[in-house]
């Protein structure tokens, strides 16, 4: 995995990036902490973003916990992802 995610298309309704967990993983709903090569998919419904994560290439999308919010303009997406991003991908633990 390079040092800078890389974002792949995802549509008008979400932002996906590849990012690498540092120590102690992403802690999900689903089945809690999730750790090594991931992909971060935010996505917008109306108002409501929330971030999902799953194990690179798997077919799961697991919440991540903590990680849903309320934005008042859609172009709002893209901060949050940005932000999933900064906090969650940390090569280098």
């Amino acid at each position: 995995m390079t040092e800078t995610p890389a974002e792949k298309p995802t549509g008008a309704n979400g932002r996906t990036t590849d990012i690498v967990a540092g120590q102690g993983g992403v802690m999900t709903d689903e089945v809690g902490v999730i750790t090594g090569d991931l992909t971060l998919r935010t996505e917008i419904s109306g108002d409501q973003v929330v971030v999902r994560a799953q194990y690179k290439d798997a077919d799961e999308w697991y919440t991540v916990t903590g990680a849903r919010t309320t934005v008042k303009h859609p172009e709002d997406l893209e901060a949050v992802h940005a932000v999933a991003v900064g906090i969650l991908h940390r090569p280098h633990g």
